[in-house]
């Protein structure tokens, strides 16, 4: 069943949504708990000064306020409507608005593209019915929007919008209503900052491609956190995405949809129907945004982005107070890949004197319990290495205890970071978490740029994520459009072609050609030499090897005529129906690395390029990369770097580095392909066989497939 629905358009004025003058209830009331009252007491609570009209046929007021009988009763260009009324009523009246120049609706309502059929049916006539009347629609089967920044919830959720704390703002924008209040709620018990709150719902109407652009152009927007399930327009979020990264504002991304189970929830939540996961981040995080794997983790990340003066960025600092922690940072820093540059005496003399001749010097640094006897300590040492180019970075892992630990410890350590410009950020982590930071302490750390979290572990994995995005090489190339000249029919094409077809593309393969009959067969062997392998070739062949259709190391004639009998036998054994085209002959190259070379066409992301480890074990160990349509040379050989299993490509146990430049530029060249041949659907090169540095690589197989 398919439940994906139109795709919006780019550029929505949103202007009369998110920052309206007049606001119609549709469907309000006074029963305690309805949405439509939920709305008017938001609006009431916050000071909404604009008119607020109130639609209910069957009641002449409300609370003291006059209802109209219709929505054709209303005055003409009122900004935004909110629906809170059944899904069947939501066609008419979204039909009635647009009659009356609305200039937006939030519907509430579910059972639309997520329903059926007839739910995605319905969801279209209000796409349409939008783009018409030049309408922005939010939903349906959403939460509304909260505009804190002009005090303006739209929203059943009971809202009271507080006074700004210290901090940027953050943007949230979510397809979960729930999850859109959950963050607010999360970042706002932090003392944080929130600009605005969109739930997007079905997005019939508007996506969330349309809020991350308004966020990058919003002065008073500094981060802006997601929840997204499925992204409509993937090219229109990648050129945001660039945009917002320009910007210098960080987008924090929460994707469900890694498991299979996930996608099907995806499909019947929001309308979604969730792409490749592994696609979607690969080309996501090229675009520069940082992905969390929970709600925590979203929460921590996007706290240190939008207080600290600056991304953590080069190594990190860690000032603790107990060898056993020292320890325990030291591996898990190393499990996320956090850069500890290694102090000692010689090569840190400022780090030296702010501490006791008695402690030594290290990264993590160990002060031991000296902090209470000398509590000048901790400025001193966050001065030090704030004035160190090794660090990017600074946590101060503290043990807290009790009140007059607190009262010992933190004044020292206000002083060094209250005032002044610091260029690097501080992170404040409590180790033993329950221990209740005074009110006042907290608020000046925050007031400061600094991060207050309840454990070390959780500072670390958020510092791991945002640093991550400071270490890619986001420099991008145009590709260069390579057409292949395809056959006029459609669907697989076999090996023997496929290899004709992707020669004049650079792409290396063994010397050897196509034969119809055992004569041809010992003809190509002569021309090219023994030993020879031979394989089966037919469209419908997909896995040679499963039907005994590849026999390798035929030393002469004799080998080659007998070999040729026996893989017709085994294929016709394996499918009697299977009609061979004949048998590829090619020389038997030497040993070396295997890998596996694929490209493929997502309908919605577009090319790109899987490189990893092939063998026996390669679809048990998923050990590949994706490589997008704009890596550069020098990136993919940093991707490729991060395989499980590089060290087997730089020399391991003895071995020669192999050539990983010529798998980088075979990378490329497979992105040149699939952009000037929009037929391809994918292409398949396995295995491809590296050699030495400078000794390239063959690819020993190669399939097609076309749209």
């Amino acid at each position: 069943m398919e439940t994906s629905p139109v795709a919006v358009s780019s550029q929505r004025d949103l202007r009369r949504l998110l920052s309206p003058r007049s606001v119609v209830v549709v469907g309000a009331s006074d029963k305690p708990g309805a949405l439509g009252a939920s709305v008017v007491s938001n609006l009431d609570r916050n000071g909404f000064a604009g008119p607020v009209y109130l639609i209910n046929p069957r009641r002449s007021e409300i609370a003291g306020r006059a209802c109209l009988a219709s929505i054709d009763d209303l005055p003409l260009d009122v900004d935004v409507a909110v629906l809170a009324i059944p899904r069947a009523g939501v066609l008419d009246a979204v039909r009635a608005l647009a009659a009356r120049r609305c200039g937006a609706a939030i519907i509430f309502s579910a059972g639309f593209a997520e329903g059926g059929e007839q739910g995605l049916a319905d969801q279209r006539e209000l796409a349409r019915i939008a783009d018409e009347a030049g309408m922005v629609i939010e939903g349906p089967n959403c939460l509304g929007l909260v505009n804190y920044a002009e005090r303006i919830p739209l929203t059943f959720v009971e809202t009271l919008v507080p006074s700004p704390g210290p901090g940027g703002g953050i943007g949230i924008v979510s397809q979960s209503g729930a999850m859109a209040a959950v963050l607010a709620t999360t970042f706002l018990s932090r003392a944080m900052n929130v600009t605005l709150s969109v739930s997007t719902g079905n997005e019939a109407g508007s996506g969330v491609e349309d809020y991350v652009e308004h966020l990058v152009a919003d002065p008073d927007t500094r981060v802006i956190a997601m929840i997204v399930e499925q992204f409509r327009q993937p090219q229109r979020f990648i050129a945001a995405a660039r945009a917002a990264r320009a910007a210098g504002k960080p987008i924090v991304l929460l994707h469900p949809g890694k498991s299979s189970a996930a996608r099907e929830s995806a499909a019947t939540h929001t309308g979604a129907m969730a792409g490749d996961y592994a696609l979607m981040r690969a080309m996501v995080e090229r675009a520069g945004v940082v992905f969390a794997e929970t709600l925590e983790e979203l929460g921590d990340i996007a706290e240190i982005a939008s207080r600290c003066p600056a991304l953590p960025s080069g190594g990190l600092a860690v000032v603790g107070e107990s060898g056993a922690f020292k320890a325990l940072t030291l591996d898990l820093c190393e499990e996320l890949g956090l850069d500890l540059p290694v102090l000692t005496d010689a090569n840190a003399p400022t780090v030296r004197a702010a501490m006791p001749d008695f402690v030594a010097v290290s990264n993590p640094l160990d002060i031991t319990a000296q902090g209470l006897v000398e509590p000048a300590i901790y400025a001193r040492l966050v001065t030090a290495l704030q004035e160190d180019d090794r660090f990017g970075c600074i946590v101060t892992g503290i043990i807290q205890t009790d009140a007059t630990t607190i009262g010992i410890k933190l004044p020292p350590l206000l002083g060094a970071v209250e005032g002044g410009d610091r260029a690097k950020p501080v992170i404040y982590a409590s180790l033993d978490e329950g221990t209740v930071l005074p009110p006042d302490i907290l608020d000046r750390l925050r007031v400061a740029g600094v991060p207050v979290f309840p454990s070390t572990e959780r500072a670390f994995r958020a510092i791991a994520r945002l640093a991550a995005l400071g270490q890619r090489d986001l420099t991008g190339r145009t590709p260069d459009p390579l057409p292949l000249d395809l056959p006029t029919w459609r669907g697989a094409i076999p090996e023997y072609q496929a290899k004709i077809l992707l020669e004049p593309a650079g792409i290396s393969f063994p010397q050897g050609g196509f034969a119809a009959t055992p004569e041809e067969a010992v003809q190509v062997a002569a021309r090219i030499g023994y030993p020879v392998v031979i394989k089966a070739q037919a469209a419908a062949l997909g896995h040679k090897s499963d039907a005994g259709g590849v026999i390798l190391n035929l030393a002469d004639e004799a080998a080659l005529l007998s070999a040729w009998d026996r893989l017709y036998a085994n294929v016709a054994a394996y499918d009697a129906s299977l009609a061979l085209d004949g048998v590829l002959v090619e020389a038997m190259g030497k040993r070396g690395l295997e890998l596996i070379v694929g490209a493929k066409r997502d309908p919605q992301w577009g090319p790109v390029v899987l490189v990893g480890f092939g063998g026996v074990t390669a679809e048990l160990q998923h050990d590949a990369r994706l490589i997008t349509p704009d890596m550069t040379e020098a990136a993919i050989i940093a991707e490729l770097g991060r395989l499980k299993s590089a060290a087997l490509l730089h020399g391991y146990r003895g071995s020669p580095a192999l050539d990983v430049a010529a798998v980088a530029r075979l990378a490329m060249r497979m992105i040149d392909v699939m952009v000037g041949t929009p037929e391809l659907a994918e292409v398949d090169l396995n295995p491809v066989i590296v050699y030495p540095q400078g000794e390239g690589l063959v690819a020993l197989d190669a399939l097609i497939y076309t749209h």
